[in-house]
């Protein structure tokens, strides 16, 4: 088994990924990067980040949605998917905002709009507050952007450090990474995927070397820095989430609606942590309202029952 490729492969694992012919291979900041793009050059362009386990599958039925309107640029964040991991010593939230601004550098795209998912957002909103981007609108889908409460802010990043440094760890959570298992987990943060949504994931989790890159990415998560500077954050905020989150207490965007200086809160109600994979219509079409309402994207008008933009 020791012999298996670490890291998923691209002429193997991604021979039928979701929207190959998407997909390029891009080099910046020392590492090479997998990129899917969508939509028109010369459109608007939205920044898609993915979240801690995730990779550009996770975008599969939003990006082509929002490809109506811009020109989506999808990355596989660094040890996720078919990117290269970062460096040891550059294993943290600064590191990796860092990474992405080279490979936004690369590109040579200016982002209008950025939008990240949990962990994915925090990229983001670091990239914001540093002055690697600059955009019109950031949009969290239920954004990680604050210490998880009490204890568990501690012994959070502490348990994953320990299993990051073990090098078994990886290997054997592959091992079990069977459907049953990828179920349960995804069903712990609230949402409810298709067959293909959780076979996609388990493909991921059954390679030590995509585990290795969430471990490492959650081991040298330290939300509290950001947190603090958050306060300081001019661009135009729209925090979307779903209002059956058990990762991210729905209740967590709303406290932090009141210490941004400009930013919203809209509640979809019936999903959960992975909730732009549920329903990826639903939630492109709040993303759009307030898209329009900054003057980025025209969008049709009105928020879908059930879903309460604050």
């Amino acid at each position: 088994m020791f012999d298996e490729p670490d890291r998923p492969r691209w002429d193997t694992d991604g021979k039928d990924w979701p929207h190959r012919a998407a997909s390029r291979f891009v080099e910046a900041g020392g590492l090479r990067w997998h990129v899917q793009e969508f939509g028109a050059p010369g459109a608007p362009v939205l920044l898609l980040l993915h979240g801690t386990g995730a990779a550009t599958h996770s975008w599969r039925g939003l990006a082509p949605v929002l490809a109506r309107h811009f020109r989506v640029v999808a990355p596989d964040l660094p040890g996720h998917g078919f990117t290269d991991p970062l460096p040891a010593g550059t294993l943290s939230l600064p590191g990796m905002a860092k990474a992405v601004a080279a490979l936004v550098a690369a590109l040579g795209v200016t982002p209008t709009l950025a939008a990240g998912h949990s962990a994915g957002a925090a990229v983001l909103a670091r990239m914001c507050l540093d002055g690697s981007v600059a955009p019109r609108l950031l949009v969290a889908f239920n954004g990680a952007l604050a210490p998880l409460p009490g204890a568990a802010s501690l012994l959070f990043p502490s348990m994953a450090r320990l299993l990051f440094l073990n090098p078994f760890t990886p290997r054997i959570f592959a091992w079990t990474a069977d459907r049953a298992a990828v179920r349960r987990l995804i069903e712990g943060t609230g949402s409810r995927l298709d067959p293909e949504g959780l076979d996609l994931y388990r493909r991921l989790f059954a390679k030590a070397g995509h585990v290795r890159g969430a471990l490492g990415m959650m081991a040298n998560w330290d939300l509290d820095r950001l947190h603090r500077d958050l306060a300081r954050l001019g661009t135009r905020t729209l925090l979307i989430v779903g209002g059956d989150d058990k990762a991210i207490a729905p209740d967590t965007a709303f406290t932090l609606a009141k210490r941004l200086p400009d930013a919203r809160v809209a509640l979809i109600r019936g999903l959960g942590h992975l909730a732009h994979e549920e329903n990826p219509e639903r939630v492109a079409a709040v993303l759009l309202e307030e898209a329009e309402a900054a003057g980025v994207a025209e969008a049709p008008r009105g928020v879908a029952p059930g879903d309460t933009p604050v």
